[in-house]
């Protein structure tokens, strides 16, 4: 008998994938319904410093290696295989079904293991033969586990997933940001059925009562893929021309894809793959089994898309740094937001870091090449922006919605060095001057054993090719004012410390 959501504190559900896209996100999901959340991870490493990092149970274990499954299958009422090969490689197929036989005998050699097993897969072309060797190996894992699980499975299959960070929202949103005027291949006419994120998410969790259905697939609008592209367009306010040539053929438009765009070859190739023959989702039972979810429109989920990514909601957050202090400089373009970071790590204590930090702009000024910004605020005043006039409200202490210069204080948080859980401290300044995009400048303060690791980003989200071109035009100068800022910062600090320090003593 399927149990319902009442008695969810007493089920535990295995998420395979936990680290990947949609795991990550659904843990969270699950974690608020109240179900008991167990992950199966190769390396911990991964899932720290996310929020539910402390919420799971966490069972270290690799797909390859039999002998480290059992456990993790061992008293689990649901398990999502939310496990594939996306950047593909050399035997790729055969790792992906070695991977799937082997957690099928890993639920058989449990004791009490998972009486339903939940997959996502993707749409299947209805006739022809399948062209993507991407999608015919995620239709080969979903057969392993449905015979090796008979009765016990459910095989969610979706088209391309639309949502904030996503391999084939970024594909489409980089194509169309970055080419005014695209010559494409005719497969830009094919019909594919996209997805939200979240309902694709809303499914996988109304799996847990639903019980096994077996294959079911999942969609929203049917659209070609230059409706797709033309519809981020419209979003993003751009003017574009599609022209079609039969002349691309599939693998040299994905390295076209891979050249344009911030999404490495392995990734593109699959991804192109996928949209060159019609994946049209058949939605008469998943609208049966599962009638209170019905599937946004496309434009709506590219809105949200786009709206989380400008306001740093994206759950897998474009302003996450990397941890490592040991690396000085991180420059990425990813998620639509590219991003020029500097590290460093000093002895000075975090509250001075952050002081020093939050003593920038205005009279104060920017600690090193102040004629560059006033030259820059000037630029911005003869175009209609604010420019440097504004200044600030006081010389040391910021606060939230505040003007800054040609700033806006978007964040403002304090560090808290006796509380090793709370998050860095952080400053975060979002422009209002004349822009081709949306950028932002921020710094991170994190102690850390006995040091404070500061963390210096521009970010920028350009809007068409003049803004990319913006950005690219501007790293050599980053080059030059950002090292002098973060080292003068660091003096800064250093003096407000050693001011502290005298003020002790006396």
């Amino acid at each position: 008998m399927t149990q319902s959501i009442s008695d969810s504190e007493t089920r535990c559900v295995l998420v395979t994938g936990a680290t990947g896209y949609i795991g990550g996100r659904l843990v969270p999901r699950l974690l608020d319904a109240g179900y008991k959340v167990r992950v199966l991870v190769r390396d911990a490493d991964p899932i720290r410093g996310r929020a539910w990092e402390r919420d799971v149970e966490v069972v270290k274990g690799d797909l390859l290696k039999p002998q480290t499954l059992v456990a993790a299958v061992e008293g689990v009422d649901v398990a999502y295989y939310l496990v594939h090969s996306m950047y593909g490689g050399e035997g790729f197929a055969a790792r992906d079904r070695q991977a799937a036989g082997h957690f099928v005998a890993a639920c058989h050699a449990a004791d009490n293991g998972p009486r339903h097993v939940v997959y996502l897969g993707g749409l299947m072309p209805e006739s022809e033969e399948v062209k993507s060797d991407h999608l015919k190996s995620r239709a080969e894992t979903g057969g392993v586990l449905a015979e090796g699980l008979p009765g016990r499975t459910t095989e969610f299959r979706a088209g391309p997933i639309i949502g904030s960070g996503s391999a084939s929202f970024e594909m489409v949103r980089y194509l169309t940001e970055r080419l005014p005027v695209m010559v494409t291949p005719r497969w830009i006419y094919t019909k594919v059925q996209p997805i939200a994120v979240r309902d694709v998410l809303a499914y996988l969790s109304a799996a847990l009562d639903a019980g096994p259905q077996g294959v079911v697939d999942i969609g929203g609008q049917v659209l070609t893929f230059k409706q797709m592209m033309m519809g981020v367009a419209k979003a993003r306010g751009l003017w574009r021309v599609m022209v079609a040539t039969p002349f691309l053929a599939p693998k040299l438009a994905a390295r076209w894809v891979g050249l344009v765009t911030p999404i490495p070859n392995a990734l593109a190739v699959p991804l192109v793959a996928g949209v060159t023959q019609d994946l049209v989702a058949d939605p008469a039972r998943s609208r049966r089994l599962f009638p209170q979810i019905e599937p946004i429109a496309y434009d709506k989920a590219v809105e949200l898309a786009l709206a989380k990514t400008r306001n740093g909601a994206v759950e897998t957050r474009w302003s996450d740094a990397p941890v490592d202090a040991d690396v000085e400089r991180v420059v990425e373009d990813r998620e639509g937001v590219a991003r020029d970071q500097r590290n460093s790590s000093t002895h000075v204590p975090a509250e001075f870091v952050y002081a020093a930090v939050c003593s920038i702009g205005g009279d104060n000024g920017y600690y090193t090449f102040n004629w560059a910004w006033w030259l820059r605020g000037l630029l911005d005043r003869m175009i209609g922006g604010p420019g440097l006039r504004r200044g600030r409200r006081h010389p040391t202490q910021l606060r939230e919605g505040e003007a800054l210069d040609f700033w806006r204080v978007e964040e403002a948080r304090a560090p808290d060095a006796d509380d090793p859980d709370a998050p860095p401290g952080l400053l975060r300044l979002r422009a209002e001057m004349k822009l081709p995009g949306l950028a932002w400048l921020q710094w991170e303060i994190e102690p850390r054993d006995g040091k404070t690791l500061l963390r210096q980003s521009a970010l920028f989200e350009p809007k068409g090719l003049p803004g990319t071109l913006y950005w690219y035009g501007l790293l050599p100068a980053h080059g030059q004012i950002f090292p002098r800022m973060l080292r003068a910062l660091e003096g800064e600090a250093e003096k407000l410390w050693e001011a502290a320090k005298l003020e002790s003593n006396t």
